[in-house]
């Protein structure tokens, strides 16, 4: 959850890192009544995304085969979405050509990368959604009130800046060492972070945990916020664009929670291919309008798991090592366990807890 506010546009901001949450986000919905901030949701006007192919803005319903759709959809039934990649499973259920033109792209517009090899059961997980929550929502000032409200709670304690130095065993309990020098101890250590910065960490204290977690990949994207004046835009509102064809991935708009005077895109590029002037530029092709009319910018580079075929063997792997390291209790989590949604890290989350404190009481 990262919400940008763009300084001298009356508080205004774009999303960017998750974009919506769900009312199938138990967890999640349980977290934030507990903290007493769930009736502050608030909901997201629908609007539909459009496909970016040739240069051109086109509706989805226009690259679809509807007869390939018809054919195929009969088989998805029959396939097993946990042993198959997306291709092999949508690829087959939904027809190669819809995969190729519409699927793929719309995919790969979600998770920011390549789709294909990605395992079709993290893709999207099926979830029992509570019918008295507002169906998508976001929070008045972005989705970034939550982690916010969690971290002036009384008793967590957080330190920004404080990257990990090292993690390792300290007379039943573990001792963690700061790059600044400063040293803590604590009997149970949860490690939330990306599985290259998990297999680091976990060298000492559980070696055959870190040798899964290195065969879990992170793929590097740069994402491109852009405010504009509402009035310097002509383009009809919108959820945002599924690339099929352009140099962006994806762009996801903020017209979601309408403003007054601005408008807001966030636009997620495969990291380093482009300048950020060249960013820009293709972004504002998309929009049709000139760079010029930009009225605040801002990139961020963001890291995401680039799961693969096998994954589920990897965890298993992974939950087995955690769970032979001894006395003191050691848990992973993060967004490439179950899926890349916030609902899949804190179902992870909560496992990992449960396990962490099982018998401490409540």
């Amino acid at each position: 959850m990262n919400t940008q506010r763009f300084d001298g546009l009356e508080d205004f901001w774009v999303e960017a890192g998750s974009h919506s949450c769900f009312n199938s986000y138990g967890h999640l919905l349980t977290i934030m009544e507990q903290i007493g901030i769930l009736g502050q949701i608030q909901a997201k006007a629908k609007a539909s995304y459009r496909l970016w192919k040739g240069g051109k803005r086109i509706s989805i319903l226009s690259a679809l085969h509807p007869f390939e759709l018809v054919t195929s959809l009969i088989k998805l039934s029959r396939l097993d979405k946990e042993a198959l990649s997306v291709y092999e499973y949508y690829g087959k259920g939904l027809g190669r050509k819809n995969y190729s033109d519409v699927f793929g792209p719309a995919f790969r517009s979600v998770i920011c990368q390549t789709a294909d090899d990605y395992p079709a059961a993290a893709l999207f997980r099926k979830k029992p959604r509570r019918k008295e929550v507002l169906r998508s929502f976001t929070m008045p000032g972005g989705l970034a009130e939550i982690p916010r409200a969690l971290a002036a709670l009384e008793d967590i304690e957080v330190r920004v800046g404080a990257a990990v130095r090292s993690l390792s065993p300290d007379a039943g309990a573990y001792q963690i060492v700061l790059d600044n020098g400063e040293m803590l101890r604590a009997a149970r250590v949860t490690l939330a972070v990306p599985p290259d910065v998990a297999t680091r960490l976990l060298q000492e204290v559980a070696p055959a945990a870190a040798k899964a977690t290195e065969r879990i990949g992170v793929a590097e994207i740069d994402s491109l916020l852009l405010a504009f004046n509402r009035q310097d835009l002509t383009v009809p509102r919108m959820a945002g664009l599924i690339s099929v064809d352009g140099p962006f991935l994806s762009a996801v708009s903020r017209d979601f929670l309408e403003h007054p005077r601005y408008r807001g895109f966030a636009f997620h590029f495969p990291a380093g291919r482009l300048e950020p002037a060249q960013q820009v530029a293709a972004a504002c092709q998309a929009l049709d309008v000139a760079p010029a009319k930009v009225a605040a910018v801002r990139h961020e580079r963001n890291r995401l798991p680039s799961l693969r075929t096998g994954h589920w063997d990897l965890i298993a792997e992974l939950d087995r090592a955690l769970a032979s390291t001894g006395g003191s209790p050691l848990a992973v989590t993060g967004n490439w366990f179950l899926g890349v949604s916030i609902e899949d890290c804190l179902t992870r989350s909560h496992s990992e807890m449960s396990r962490l404190f099982a018998g401490v009481g409540q």
